[in-house]
């Protein structure tokens, strides 16, 4: 059962989940009458988060000091090193330089990428603020197998991959 649908408008590929989120609280909020203190979003696009991903995800903002837990993996490109910007003048340069040169990837700060496996938010954040680095953000890390995302055919040929291999068991 649906209790609701998104409008067109907040379902299309460009759309950000931010404001998905927000339409569901306020629908809660407006129909239902009530707000539940947190939010846990699992967008379908990652298909290979485990119980396990979402249960330290809720453990990981049980502790308190958070307004949203994300989760992450490990970066496999540093935008201090070798990620790059087209300039207006058709130049590349580094899309985070600094002060001093980097000669090695081990010598720049760590990175992470961000992941869509599973998100836990305070409702009250999300319909107060703008964006998920509005207030304090903690993560937790899932290994690269189950973080993928799956947005393009070529991810979805990859995830496939996976799954014909072993590697990933559904």
């Amino acid at each position: 059962e649906v209790p609701f649908k998104r409008p067109f408008k907040l379902s299309e590929d460009n759309t950000p989940e931010w404001h998905a989120w927000t339409h569901a609280l306020n629908y809660l909020k407006d129909i239902e009458g009530s707000l539940p203190e947190i939010m846990v979003s699992l967008p379908t696009t990652s298909p290979f988060r485990a119980v396990s991903d979402i249960e330290d995800c809720l453990d990981e903002y049980e502790k308190g000091d958070a307004d949203i837990v994300v989760t992450i993996t490990d970066s496999h490109r540093n935008p201090y090193f070798n990620m790059v910007k087209k300039g207006p003048d058709g130049t590349f340069s580094l899309v985070n330089e600094t002060a001093q040169t980097l000669g090695n990837r081990q010598s720049t700060p760590e990175v992470f990428d961000m992941t869509t496996v599973c998100y836990v938010v305070n409702s009250n954040f999300v319909l107060s603020n703008s964006g998920i680095f509005k207030g304090r953000v903690k993560a937790v890390m899932i290994p690269p197998e189950r973080a993928i995302d799956i947005d393009t055919e070529f991810d979805f040929q990859v995830a496939e991959a996976l799954v014909k291999s072993g590697r990933i068991v559904l």
